[in-house]
């Protein structure tokens, strides 16, 4: 990887497995929009960039290079090596057409807070409502970062800001009956911030069952915030999409969730993670299993 920084932007040479419509579609982040030229404009540690592919080039707009360096290529998950992934996955016809429709996935390093917030949302949601869900608060409890191509951008709110809100705002931004356990977590988290911060350090096992401790947070959930803010690579989320492809193309129709967990871990062992993402992108775009 070779980085050029230009006026208020960065351009990023010989990256390999980068492809923006697939990370920011793969169903592990909610604050991006994709814009009318097929860029994202995206919102993560309190700041806003557009990111781009121009033939093999990787434009991320609104940036600098210590930005760049200190944030932004930890997000991204710049510096793990990919294309071993893909070689130590690709060892059946199922799994290799998976990451060929794929390739360009990446697993976010997102924030523990804002992860397991958003992953609450989530439940028996949709996207684009998750989405709006999480714009709301933003809006009302956020810190404005600024205004970029003439859109105001908001960040995530802090444990603070959320755990101190008005539950009939929080109700306000559309979160429906998960107002209550959003604000419960928050104020869980500013009292427990320092275990949430490690669960990292954590077994997987440990960390799994202290989120499970969490109203809203069952294993599905558990499993998306482990997996994509906790480096807990070798568990294996299932929703509707996995079970769907899954059970078309691995395993018996009757086979339940907890099965197919189980079934994929063993497959898959600590790279399962990865595998997930593949899945799960090839399944929803492909409508695998409707």
């Amino acid at each position: 990887m070779r980085i050029k920084e230009e006026k208020n932007k960065i351009i990023v040479k010989e990256q390999p497995d980068f492809e923006p419509c697939h990370i920011f579609e793969c169903g592990q982040a909610f604050r991006w929009e994709k814009e009318k030229d097929n860029s994202y404009t995206v919102v993560a540690n309190g700041k806003v960039i557009n990111v781009a592919k121009q033939n093999e080039d990787i434009i991320v707009n609104n940036t600098n290079a210590e930005d760049f360096n200190n944030i932004w290529q930890d997000y991204f998950d710049l510096n793990t090596d990919y294309t071993n992934i893909k070689l130590w996955l690709d060892n059946d016809d199922i799994m290799k057409k998976a990451i060929s429709f794929g390739q360009g996935i990446r697993i976010l390093n997102q924030d523990e807070f804002e992860t397991i917030i958003s992953f609450i949302i989530s439940a028996n949601n949709r996207i684009p409502m998750i989405k709006k869900v999480i714009e709301n608060l933003s809006f009302n409890f956020g810190d404005k970062i600024g205004e970029y191509n003439g859109k105001l951008y908001y960040s995530f709110p802090t444990q603070e800001q959320l755990a101190n809100a008005d539950i009939d705002i929080i109700k306000s931004c559309k979160a429906g009956f998960r107002s209550e356990r959003i604000k419960e977590a928050a104020m869980r988290i500013v009292d427990e911030k320092d275990v949430v911060y490690k669960l990292k350090g954590k077994s997987y096992d440990e960390a799994l069952e202290y989120l499970l401790s969490y109203k809203g947070i069952g294993n599905k959930v558990a499993n998306c915030i482990l997996l994509f803010s906790m480096k807990q690579f070798s568990t294996f989320p299932v929703d509707v999409w996995v079970r769907r492809v899954m059970q078309e193309l691995y395993v018996p129709k009757t086979t339940n969730d907890k099965q197919i967990r189980e079934f994929a871990e063993s497959k898959f062992g600590n790279m399962s993670g990865y595998a997930q993402q593949y899945l799960f992108y090839y399944a929803r775009e492909n409508g695998i299993g409707r």
